[in-house]
């Protein structure tokens, strides 16, 4: 066994919460540090007079009694750990571990007994409960009961605030029972009263928080702020921490009380007290203490006569009577304005960071403290796009509790005030989260290259941003170009595209000209735009020119998730996942009412700790193998056809039945389209000239309609300016054969009304031409039927 013993999981019952901490005993004495508040509490040996080891609610439990009277009682001991714990004891302390049995027979009836500052209720001798004295805050009497109340813990969820004792009367009636018991309780009660003169008091000091100003006397016990329309009481223990912190004006001084628990105001606690006092001001004082108590209680370290400026007669008043070290900024750190402190912003308010020889502390609201070993890493990150301040942000080692974060985020530094701040962490040997490589100087080399470049020269953050737009602007210029090449009008490349059912023209130069008015010029424009953007969607599967979007869900192939096959075998476990299951009843049974994520995490720290895994990653091996084997069998029935998986996909016979579909349909709306035009060359003139309706109708009907036609009167319709001169009046044997009227007449077959010499070109043409025609006409209409 070693010179020491260290335990991590240790609790320290403090006003009936249980404060987490570390345990180590030495040769000297014992040392408990809390990790909360970095509150260290030191036993020497010389002090101790017994210890006892009992059984608590969860695990085992030590009780150490001091000369004095106090008591400290620490929690969360595992039986194994008995006998370590008194071999110990009585190797390096002489003394015995004691084993005390309580009672646990559930009896309120007892016999009170007073030990120093402890109270134990006993049952057939045995303790069955304890109460320490200094958790009392007040003691009631009634006429044969006594009401103690405690002080409230903010620490626990659920705290004991007041108990009843039933004291019975003397039957003789000599000795008052009640009374006797009420003092024995109030003499070692933690009872914040103004008993006597305060040692001194400050008037009227300016307090920040809570604000307002107060009236601060100072008893031997406790401290009392007096203001308008709230007191407050601080007992001396409840005193953590001392800082002394200037201003940047040098105009005031902040002298800041640290406390635990903090005080009160409704449902509003103040951790921290902040004074502000002005650097000019100076009083002078008389303690009301006796030269015997300056040097017996105090030491001599104070005097009855103070003088001087104000923060110092305050600093030292509550350093001598608190017995609290006063702490000031670090030596080593001068700000760019050759200050202690450092501008900055911390939840939405301006304050001031001060770097300390042992943390920071920011104030003035909320004030925070932080130590260098409750910090995990810093992180230095950019505050704004102009890079003129940065950030400081510090991660802490213990988890936020749920839903919070336990990162401290301090916003707004000015950047030149980096190079001094990254000096004095990195001379703390702080952890820096993004330090990076170092160069020659030793700093972090992308991160001072981000806030030493100048703001008009050259900001990284901007040139991303106008890069992206660049490329955003390149692709928009693209795709009008690529649209205006579309559409280009060039003539003779129009010339031989033909509107849907449109009339047999020639192509004499007479005829083209007609055909160049603005509006034909739209349509075609128009049509070759809508060509156009189907052929691009039809050819954007196989040469990807055009890619669509990926909805949720989809993966980088185009197609949905795959979905997981339940008839495939199941893959292998990991190292860790073998030892996790292994561990997962131990941990559950070493710690019970352990939550889900507590039982992952201290089985991720069992794994770390273990120096020799050649035992999980065997196993982990063999498993692999397993599925490699049992899959390799799942695929061959899987082709032979046994088993059929759950995630088949069946999706292309539906594709293969749509594209087929849309083949029949354009091949048939194209034969459509060939039998008409064969009937133009084969039947009458008036044939020739049919529009959309009459090609599917009969002929009984084209017939019908063509009688009510020719006896009708002809309607004239309007032309365009650019074909008034040509158009003229239709002949009456032109109207008798065309029984379509003119209203549903393309306006080429108008304008091929108009002379009886394009019917005898039309007549002159060639079957050749005409089964040609027929071929590009079929494609065109294919082409407007799928737009």
């Amino acid at each position: 066994m070693g010179d020491t013993l260290d335990f991590t999981d240790v609790y320290a019952i403090v006003r009936g919460a249980l404060s987490a901490g570390r345990l180590k005993l030495n040769k000297t004495g014992i040392v408990f540090k809390s990790k909360k508040t970095g509150r260290v509490d030191s036993v020497p040996i010389a002090d101790i007079e017994s210890t006892k080891w009992m059984r608590v609610a969860r695990g085992f439990g030590l009780k150490i009694a001091l000369k004095n009277g106090q008591f400290y009682k620490y929690d969360g001991f595992k039986e194994a750990e008995y006998q370590k714990l008194k071999e110990f004891y009585r190797k390096h302390y002489d003394t015995e571990l004691e084993e005390q049995e309580l009672c646990v027979k559930g009896w309120n009836w007892g016999t009170p007994k007073f030990d120093g500052s402890m109270m134990s209720f006993e049952v057939d001798n045995k303790p069955a409960f304890e109460i320490p004295l200094k958790d009392v805050s007040q003691a009631t009497t009634g006429k044969n009961e006594v009401t103690i109340e405690f002080h409230r813990s903010d620490d626990a969820s659920v705290s004991l605030m007041e108990m009843r004792f039933f004291v019975p009367l003397d039957p003789e009636g000599t000795v008052d029972n009640v009374k006797e018991f009420h003092e024995k309780i109030t003499a070692k009660a933690d009872l914040i009263q103004a008993t006597g003169d305060a040692i001194v008091t400050f008037e009227e000091v300016a307090c920040l928080t809570p604000r307002g100003r107060y009236a601060i006397r100072v008893y031997p016990t406790f401290l009392q702020l007096h203001g308008k329309t709230y007191d407050y009481k601080i007992p001396h223990t409840t005193v953590l921490r001392l800082f002394l912190l200037p201003h940047q004006d040098n105009r005031f001084m902040f002298f800041v009380i640290s406390m635990d628990p903090p005080i009160r105001q409704g449902q509003t606690r103040y951790p921290f007290l902040i004074l502000q006092f002005e650097r000019d001001e100076e009083m002078t004082c008389k303690l009301n203490l006796s030269e015997d108590e300056i040097e017996n209680k105090y030491n001599n370290k104070i005097t009855q006569d103070l003088s001087g400026p104000i923060f110092e007669v305050v600093s030292k008043v509550l350093n001598t009577i608190c017995q609290r070290k006063i702490t000031v900024p670090a030596q080593n750190f001068k700000s760019g304005a050759n200050s202690c402190s450092i501008t900055c912003s911390y939840k939405a308010s301006n304050g001031l960071l001060y770097p300390l020889e042992r943390g920071f502390i920011f104030v003035h609201k909320p004030a925070v403290h932080i130590r260098f070993d409750e910090i995990a890493n810093v992180n230095f990150a950019r505050g704004s796009t102009t890079g003129r301040t940065f950030d400081f942000e510090v991660e802490l080692k213990n988890q936020g509790a749920a839903g919070t974060n336990n990162v401290v985020t301090f916003s707004s530094l000015p950047r030149e005030e980096y190079s001094q701040l990254y000096e004095f962490v990195n001379k703390k040997q702080l952890r820096i989260k993004n330090k990076g490589g170092k160069d020659k100087g030793g700093k972090g080399g992308h991160l001072d290259a981000m806030m030493e470049s100048d703001d008009e020269e050259h900001d990284a953050y901007l040139q991303k941003v106008k890069a992206e737009g660049r490329e955003r602007y390149d692709d928009s210029d693209d795709d009008d170009d690529s649209d205006e090449d579309d559409e280009d009008f060039v003539p003779n490349e129009q010339e031989d595209v033909r509107e849907e059912f449109e009339s047999d023209v020639s192509s004499s130069s007479g005829s083209d000209s007609d055909a160049s008015s603005d509006d034909e010029k739209k349509k075609k424009k128009k049509e070759k735009k809508k060509k156009e953007k189907e052929k691009k969607r039809k050819s954007s599967g196989g040469d990807g020119a055009s890619k669509p979007k990926k909805s949720r869900g989809e993966t980088s192939g185009g197609g949905k998730k795959a979905k997981k096959d339940k008839n495939a075998p199941k893959r292998g476990l990991s190292a860790y996942m073998i030892f996790s299951n292994e561990n997962r009843q131990k941990i559950l049974v070493e710690n019970p009412g352990i939550g889900f994520t507590d039982v992952a995490r201290k089985a991720a720290e069992m794994w770390k700790a273990q120096t020799d895994k050649t035992k999980w990653e065997a196993l982990a091996k063999k498993d692999k193998e397993r599925y490699e084997r049992e899959m390799k069998v799942y695929k061959e029935k899987v082709a032979s056809g046994e088993i059929v998986p759950t995630n088949a996909k069946t999706s292309s016979s539906k594709s293969s039945s749509s594209k087929s579909n849309s083949k029949k349909s354009s091949s048939s709306s194209s034969k459509n389209i060939k039998d008409m035009l064969k009937s133009k060359s084969d039947g009458k003139d008036s044939d020739k000239y049919k529009s959309k309706e009459f090609i599917d109708s009969s002929d009984d009907s084209s017939d019908e309609d063509s009688k009510k036609k020719s006896s009708a009167p002809a309607k004239s319709t309007k032309k365009d300016d650019s074909d008034s001169d040509d158009s003229g009046s239709a002949s009456e044997a032109e109207q008798k054969s065309s029984p379509v009227p003119e209203a549903s007449r393309s306006s080429r077959s108008r304008r091929a009304g108009g002379g009886d010499q394009e019917l005898v070109a039309l007549d002159e043409n060639g079957s050749g031409e005409e089964e040609e025609e027929a071929q590009h006409s079929g494609e065109q209409s294919s082409d407007s039927d799928s737009d």
